[in-house]
């Protein structure tokens, strides 16, 4: 029975990578085994990995389902750590050891795994063995959207709330919510880091796929260094509204973000009057 070592964590359940998969079950006895490294982000204070873990168990669930369903045998799990080591680690402990290697990524504009050079590290510690390269365009495919919402003391505003609600109804999509801090000279953050805990319960508890962290103190380099690290399709970006109250809205944090990343950006304002300066 053939070995199959698996690499993917975002593109885990797309379609491409599980036709791979099942066109080697067509060729002779099959064994799959997934591993979804759920790597920390280079930027970030306070990193919320239970529901990071949680968002990857899902996907890494909805591929293990659609495997054995086609008769391939397979088994898998989410690790903390990078795609480098998690290759490493599964070769030195995986029995019967792999015979090939799969690495799934997005394609080349929207991975970080391809900008941090992920798939030749692997093949370097690959020990010979072949490593193929699957492209998995989640977008083209249709499949579950990534939205980065980007909200400070607004995170838990009725108004963007519920228009996280709306776009999850729309149509399958998760959510990243990064919070950027308010004073980077402190550490750590308990009001921003109480408020998100908050957004992301009330989200979860409606069966939202949702995750967050505080991030750095710029909005603007907090998106940035979030798309660098994640695949992102969509922005939500809340504010208080009007210039008066909104040093984002007076930094033009909107239209910058729609000009330099290209990606639709969607503002929403949230009428909860700040304590001190707003966001």
């Amino acid at each position: 029975m053939r070995h199959v070592l698996v690499v993917a964590n975002e593109t885990v359940a797309g379609p491409r990578l599980i036709d791979a998969l099942e066109r080697r079950a067509k060729e002779g006895p099959l064994r799959v085994t997934v591993i979804c490294p759920v790597s920390a982000p280079r930027e970030g204070y306070v990193i919320y990995e239970d529901t990071r873990r949680a968002s990857a168990g899902r996907r890494l669930d909805k591929t293990l389902t659609k495997l054995r369903e086609a008769g391939v045998a397979a088994d898998g799990f989410v690790v903390d750590s990078d795609p480098v080591d998690a290759v490493r680690d599964a070769l030195a402990q995986l029995e019967p050891p792999p015979d090939e290697i799969v690495v799934s990524t997005h394609p080349e504009e929207r991975s970080g795994w391809l900008r941090r050079n992920m798939v030749e590290r692997i093949r370097a510690v690959a020990g010979g063995l072949p490593v193929e390269h699957v492209v998995v365009d989640l977008a083209r495919e249709k499949s579950e959207a990534n939205v980065l919402v980007i909200a400070n003391e607004t995170v838990v505003g009725k108004q963007l709330l519920d228009r996280i609600r709306e776009r999850a109804a729309k149509s399958p999509a998760s959510f990243l919510i990064i919070c950027p801090q308010s004073d980077p000279s402190g550490s750590p953050h308990p009001d921003a880091e109480r408020r998100l805990r908050r957004a992301l319960l009330e989200l979860r508890g409606a069966g939202i796929d949702a995750h967050g962290q505080i991030a750095h103190p710029d909005p603007y380099a907090a998106a940035v260094h979030a798309i660098r690290d994640e695949r992102v399709d969509e922005i939500i970006v809340s504010t208080f509204p009007g210039v008066r109250v909104s040093s984002w809205l007076r930094g033009d944090l909107v239209e910058r973000l729609r000009k330099d990343t290209g990606l639709p950006v969607e503002h929403v304002e949230v009428g909860v009057e700040p304590v001190g300066a707003g966001h």
